[in-house]
């Protein structure tokens, strides 16, 4: 039997009378009288090959006693119609070969049956991600990215890569992991921002890239995980950060559309939906905000961030008076944000920083960057950096850059709440957090 010339079960399913070769996993295998039954599963769904006693060969009857499950197979046979059958056809076989025989019993179970934790699960990854489910969620995936790639384009952005290793932290702080870079120490990045700037100075108008970032942050949440990829924009020549937001829920929106329509099996599947909201998304700014934290019986001292209930009750708060269960945050404390944001003219004390939270989480952050080299220099003395440490990113502010700004979206975190998953790790092929570099 020739692999190559396998065909899927989604298809496999129309070909009627048809004699073909599939290829997959053993998913079950059971015993009834003189007929046996195995339900072969590969990446696109699930088939019945029936073995009737004195219609298939009495070799290949009892070759099914050494089939187990998770054993990698291919079959060749006839396809014929069936009720009883999933999906109304099943395969009579002719041919089977064992390809990979799997020792048993199997660390996780498959078919659902037994629940295994999340950390089990993720010690056996490559296994965890044999259901359907695990397929649908990184089918998902992929369309946003498509989506995101797709929409950019049309906008006029340019696709770019900047570095993933830095000689210095880009934003200061303890947060980022050292590495060793031939003799020297350099670090992998948090952000690609300062980049993003220099490319925007660089005389690049519209630009955005897709890829990881890291973070050595202490965190043990269902949603912070020290490895994660972005979706990265960065726009020049802006009157302000309402620009950047205006292209960010354009973006947010053509992803949503893309896997709602394109989407729909894995959806049912993973029992999810997609409402679009309208646009433009609401906005709730700072300190208003203080304000309306305290009427929901949440107050938090003016200057302070947000936490994680106080999204929850924003976005509670947004859903009943605006009916959108998505919303930007803007003007943030600017003490709480890094030297390149742009403060807010008249009001130093908030800066034009921008958060989008979706379904009571954050999922992106921006905003405008602060251009003006008098007033990035003065904003860097302020978070008292060491001006050699910054020099390398600064210097070219003396040069003319127009105003800019962008945002950083986080994908794992949107797959997350767009598919409702209870933990980031789920949305993420193989997670790095606290406790995990392997596997």
């Amino acid at each position: 039997m020739k692999l190559k010339k396998r065909v899927y079960t989604s298809k496999a399913l129309s070909l009627k009378n048809k004699k073909i070769i599939i290829a997959g996993w053993v998913f079950e295998t059971r015993k009834l009288g003189k007929i046996k039954f195995l339900i072969l599963r590969d990446c696109e769904g699930l088939m019945q090959v029936t073995f009737p006693k004195g219609v298939v060969s009495d070799s290949l009857f009892n070759k099914f006693n050494e089939l187990r499950k998770e054993s990698v197979i291919a079959v060749q046979g006839v396809i014929k119609a069936s009720k009883q059958a999933p999906g109304g056809a099943e395969m009579i076989p002719e041919k089977i070969k064992i390809i990979a025989q799997a020792e048993q019993p199997v660390p996780l179970d498959i078919s659902g049956k037994i629940e295994s934790g999340l950390d089990r699960r993720l010690d056996w990854r490559s296994i965890d991600l044999r259901t359907h489910k695990n397929t649908a969620i990184f089918k998902v995936q992929a369309k946003i990215i498509e989506a995101a790639v797709n929409h950019l384009n049309k906008k006029g952005f340019i696709q770019v890569f900047t570095p993933r290793i830095l000689g210095v932290p880009a934003e200061g702080g303890s947060e980022v992991f050292p590495i060793i870079y031939f003799n020297k120490e350099a670090f992998l990045r948090q952000d690609p921002q300062l980049h993003r700037q220099l490319t925007i100075a660089g005389g690049f108008d519209k630009i955005y890239e897709i890829g990881p970032s890291w973070r050595a942050e202490l965190s043990h949440t269902a949603r912070h995980v020290c490895e994660y990829d972005t979706i990265v924009c960065e726009i020049g020549f802006i009157d302000d950060e309402y620009d950047v937001m205006k292209v960010e829920e354009e973006l947010f929106t053509a992803i949503l559309k893309k896997v709602r329509n394109e989407c729909k099996n894995e959806l049912k599947l993973l029992n999810a939906r997609i409402n679009i909201p309208k646009l433009p998304l609401p906005v709730l700014e700072f300190p208003e905000i203080y304000e309306i934290l305290k009427k929901l019986k949440h107050p938090i001292k003016e200057g302070k961030d947000i936490d994680a209930e106080a999204e929850h009750l924003l976005a509670e708060y947004v859903k009943k008076k605006y009916n959108s269960n998505a919303f930007f945050i803007n003007h943030f404390p600017s003490k709480l944000k890094p030297f390149y944001v742009m403060k807010v003219d008249g009001e130093p004390n908030f800066a034009r920083s921008t958060d989008l939270i979706y379904k009571g989480m954050e999922l992106s952050s921006g905003g405008q960057r602060e251009h003006r080299y008098e007033k990035l220099i003065k904003q860097v003395k302020e978070k008292k950096m060491t001006m050699n440490y910054i020099k390398w990113f600064t210097e070219v502010f003396k040069y003319g850059v127009p105003p800019h700004g962008g945002f950083s979206l986080g994908i794992p975190r949107l797959v997350k709440q767009l598919l409702g998953l209870k933990n980031i790790r789920e949305a993420i092929l193989y997670p790095r957090d606290v406790e995990r570099i392997i596997p």
